[in-house]
């Protein structure tokens, strides 16, 4: 009952969130998590970018399989120079609100394809789907700050 309760409290967190992100940034698209996952495992499809815009110390601690970081605050749009305006581009932080914003520099850098991953890495791993340090698969996610992390389940909130 206490963890029905909580998992509750979870979905209505990111469904208030998705609301929010959509509110701020009319311009940015989002994918959903199973449709990514579909995709990453597709290949006959022309495979995603995908761009963590989270910190160094995030991203240290567990990112997607292959992603790049990009700094949320400052996003150097010329780590990407050698991508195509038309290359799928799929953003994802903590919750989507960093990533959409990164998306938002990107849509108006010219990128065509750019896509925001609803409920980001908290949601992506608490669905125990795999996230990857040096390559090595982990269950441990940077949980952002004190109160951010309760939105990711204890068993993937790693330490601050």
């Amino acid at each position: 009952m206490v963890l029905n309760r909580c998992l509750n409290w979870r979905s209505l967190a990111f469904h208030f969130l998705k609301r929010l992100i959509t509110r701020l940034f009319p311009n940015v698209e989002s994918i959903t998590l199973q449709a990514l996952a579909e995709w990453l495992q597709d290949p006959s499809k022309i495979q995603p970018v995908l761009l963590d815009a989270r910190s160094e110390a995030e991203y240290d601690v567990s990112h997607l399989c292959h992603a790049r970081r990009i700094d949320p605050d400052s996003p150097d749009l010329s780590a990407l120079s050698n991508v195509s305006f038309e290359t799928p581009l799929v953003v994802y932080c903590s919750v989507g609100y960093r990533s959409a914003a990164v998306a938002s520099k990107l849509l108006q850098a010219g990128f065509s394809r750019v896509y925001n991953l609803e409920g980001s890495i908290f949601q992506w791993v608490n669905q125990g789907r795999t996230v990857y340090k040096d390559e090595q698969i982990t269950t441990v996610v940077h949980p952002y700050n004190w109160l951010w992390g309760k939105l990711l389940r204890s068993q993937y909130r790693g330490k601050i």
